[in-house]
């Protein structure tokens, strides 16, 4: 399987830099505010639908995005629901989600991704 590397854009688009590995190791960082949020985000679903499908390697899923806007919140669940799945067969899975110390906000939204996914996420200040 190969690697799923995009770097980020600004501009009108803000997207976030993307680095999923066939190793497991998968990150997300930077920000995340785009238009046509499907566009961007759907191969990452794929791909990452994909390997949860083949791979038998343990997941290190990485967040360290400073900023996401609502429609790239609901594809950061879609993620998250993934790696959920993939724990649900017995795979071994870790989210460490970086974050401003007081960044409040990401704080709650991480708790909702807790609530909605059933999942530990390791908050991890900087």
């Amino acid at each position: 399987m190969e690697d799923l590397i995009r770097e980020g854009k600004f501009g009108l688009d803000v997207t976030p830099n993307i680095k999923f590995l066939s190793s497991g190791i998968l990150e997300i960082s930077g920000e995340s505010y785009l238009e046509q949020t499907s566009v961007f985000y759907e191969p990452v679903i794929n791909w990452l639908t994909k390997f949860v499908n083949i791979s038998d390697k343990d997941i290190v899923f990485n967040v360290k995005l400073r900023y996401f806007n609502t429609s790239s919140s609901r594809y950061i669940l879609d993620i998250l629901d993934l790696i959920k799945i993939y724990e649900n067969k017995g795979r071994n899975i870790r989210v460490n989600w970086f974050y401003k110390k007081d960044d409040f906000e990401t704080r709650e939204e991480v708790d909702d991704y807790r609530k909605d996914t059933g999942l530990k996420i390791y908050l991890l200040p900087y």
